[in-house]
């Protein structure tokens, strides 16, 4: 005798504020792409590296405050008979793009910053244009995290959001210095310097988006999830005797999926007390763990000796 059931808990925001938190990255988005639009031509007009290194890293995060966008609006639509788990699996093939075109971009600012530091270019860097262009870009991020500050404490996506703009803020600000040292003392390296500082700021954001796209695409163990540790909690509820067949896995970072089979006393199912213990076993899930969709097995003890073989 089995028994299955699931039970889904909604950790997203109310609509009220998903339809604020989208207005901060529609009013963060339309920051991130001016300043982006000034870089890249004030790196032309100036020659600087730097900027364009920087103009990079901000077209990186303009993409992730994109996919943050599309994420939030994804999470609202209603799953299918299609699509089962709804469409958030979106926001993980954006950040697969992302990644790849972070390291391609990565390459090659190295590549030239390099180049610029063995063979220093004729064309002599505008610094005050530089520092004009950089001082904008400051400016423009800290509004940005101004906007984007309030939701930050209430979503991942929105946190995640909030990170990016703080890393173009210190982008920003490490061209700001190089343009200082190249006025202050006619050292014109300190851009390509500044470009390489610039994209080791950019390099662990793409490895870490690599990373966490293929942990789920894998199916592997979210982030953080201990999974001995659920097991304890799972067999501390009265009337549980094990657990087998446990599997925890992300749709996408941060909305987590567990399934397990929960062998238990037959007393539980004699006094009609599975309704009980399914409520405490999805709660501590929930609490515990932010797993935001449980589904369990609850299986007699005798019924569990026949599967022994199928699931350790």
């Amino acid at each position: 005798m089995s028994e299955t059931h699931g039970h889904s808990h909604s950790h997203g925001l109310d609509p009220q504020a998903g339809r604020a938190n989208r207005a901060r990255l529609l009013i963060t988005i339309g920051i991130v792409f001016i300043v982006l639009v000034a870089e890249v031509i004030g790196g032309i007009l100036s020659g600087s590296l730097a900027l364009f290194a920087d103009a990079g890293h901000m077209l990186s995060d303009l993409t992730g405050l994109l996919v943050a966008l599309v994420a939030l609006t994804m999470a609202a639509r209603p799953a299918t008979d299609a699509r089962t788990f709804g469409h958030r699996r979106a926001e993980v093939f954006g950040a697969l793009a992302n990644g790849l075109i972070l390291l391609v971009f990565v390459g090659f600012v190295v590549v030239e910053a390099v180049t610029r530091l063995v063979e220093p270019t004729v064309a002599a860097v505008q610094a005050p244009l530089m520092l004009g262009v950089a001082v904008l870009g400051a400016v423009a991020n800290t509004a940005g995290l101004l906007v984007l500050r309030g939701g930050a404490k209430d979503s991942i996506n929105m946190r995640g959001a909030y990170l990016e703009v703080l890393g173009d803020l210190i982008g920003s600000i490490a061209v700001i210095l190089a343009a200082i040292v190249i006025l202050l003392t006619g050292f014109e390296r300190a851009d390509a310097i500044a470009s390489l500082a610039i994209a080791a700021l950019i390099v662990p954001r793409a490895l870490g988006l690599l990373r966490d796209v293929i942990r789920v695409l894998s199916q592997g163990t979210p982030r953080g999830t201990d999974v001995a540790l659920i097991r304890e909690h799972v067999l501390s509820k009265p009337g549980v005797v094990s657990v087998h067949d446990v599997h925890v896995w992300s749709i996408t970072p941060g909305a987590n999926v567990f399934s397990a089979h929960v062998v238990v006393h037959r007393v539980v199912f004699s006094e009609n007390r599975t309704d009980q213990l399914l409520d405490a076993l999805t709660e501590c899930l929930a609490d515990h763990f932010d797993v935001a969709h449980s589904t369990f097995q609850l299986e007699p003890e005798e019924h569990a000796d026949h599967e022994v073989d199928q699931h350790r």
